[in-house]
C-alpha cells in the first residue's frame, strides 16, 4: 500500500534534517500508527507522502504509484485529512464535498450517493447545506473527513485526526477507520494519543528528530512488554535517543572524504 524508503527531507535555510533515511512500509488491510513529539518529522513526513511537499532524497510509492514520477494516480489512491482542517469556509459543506469529488473524477451520482451515506454516518445531515464557516470543530473535521473519503481511497492519511474532538466524534472516526480496514483498505494516522493508537493500530512507527527509531507489533508488544506503550515511548524519544543530523556538517564530511 505505502512504501518509503530513504526518505530525507531539509527545509531551505535549515542546517537539520527534519527527515532523514525514513524507511516504512505499510500493508494493505492495516491501521498503522505514527507516534512522536512535536517536531519530530510526522507532519513533513506525511506531506512528503501525499506529495504536498518535495523531498531531497529517497522514493515514496503509494499503491505502486511513485509520488514523484506518478503524482496523479498515487493522489488518486489518497484520501488525506490534515491537522489543521483548512476547507473553503464560504462554501457549504455539501458544495465543499462535490468540488473535492469533482477534482477526485467522482461521478455526481456516486458524489451524492456517498455523501448522503457519510453525513448519516458522522451526524452531519442537518449541518450539510450550512456554510463551514459556521461549523464547530468537530464538524470542520467530520466534512474534511468526508471529502477525503468521497473518493473510496484506498489509502487513508490523517494527521491528528481526534485533536479536540468530543467522546461522540471521536467513536465515531474510530468506527470508521476499523470500516476502511475491514475493506482491505489501509489507515496511517499521526496521533498523540498513545491509547488510542493502542486500542487502533496494527503497527506503530516511533519517530524521534526525524529518524525512525522502532517500528512495533502492537499485540505482540502488549503481550510482551513488561512497560506500557506510553513509558516505551517515552523513554525512546529521549533528547539522547537520537542524533539531531546537521546537513552543514554532513556537507564539511563529505568534503574531506573526497579530499
Amino acid at each position: 500500500m505505502l512504501e518509503i524508503q530513504n526518505l530525507s527531507k531539509r527545509y531551505k535555510n535549515s542546517n537539520y534534517y527534519s527527515v532523514k533515511d525514513l524507511n516504512i512500509t505499510i500493508n494493505d488491510g492495516e491501521i498503522f500508527g505514527f507516534l512522536g513529539k512535536n517536531g519530530a518529522g510526522k507532519s513533513t513526513t506525511i506531506k512528503c507522502l501525499t506529495g504536498i511537499l518535495p523531498f531531497d532524497e529517497g522514493n515514496i510509492t503509494v499503491c505502486g504509484f511513485d509520488i514523484q514520477k506518478d503524482p496523479i494516480n498515487a493522489k488518486l489512491n489518497i484520501g488525506y485529512v490534515p491537522d489543521n482542517h483548512a476547507v473553503y469556509e464560504n462554501l457549504t459543506g455539501k458544495e465543499y464535498v462535490n468540488y473535492m469529488g469533482n477534482i477526485y473524477r467522482v461521478p455526481k451520482d456516486v458524489i451524492a450517493e456517498r455523501l448522503n451515506t457519510f453525513a448519516d454516518l458522522f451526524n452531519m445531515t442537518s449541518a450539510i447545506d450550512r456554510q463551514i464557516r459556521s461549523y464547530s470543530h468537530g464538524m470542520k473535521q467530520k466534512i474534511c473527513i468526508i471529502a477525503a473519503l468521497i473518493h473510496n481511497p484506498k489509502f487513508w492519511v490523517l494527521d491528528e485526526p481526534l485533536m479536540g474532538l468530543d467522546p461522540q466524534s471521536t467513536a465515531e472516526i474510530r468506527s470508521y477507520m476499523l470500516e476502511h480496514k475491514k475493506n482491505g483498505n489501509s489507515v496511517f494516522f499521526s496521533s498523540h494519543n498513545i491509547d488510542m493508537v493502542e486500542k487502533l493500530c496494527d503497527r506503530v512507527a516511533i519517530i524521534n528528530h526525524g529518524q525512525l527509531m522502532e517500528i512495533i507489533d502492537v499485540k505482540k508488544f502488549l503481550n510482551e512488554s513488561a512497560v506500557s506503550l506510553e513509558d516505551y515511548f517515552l523513554n525512546l524519544t529521549k533528547e539522547n535517543m537520537a542524533e539531531i543530523i546537521n546537513f552543514e556538517k554532513k556537507k564539511k564530511r563529505a568534503k574531506r572524504i573526497k579530499k
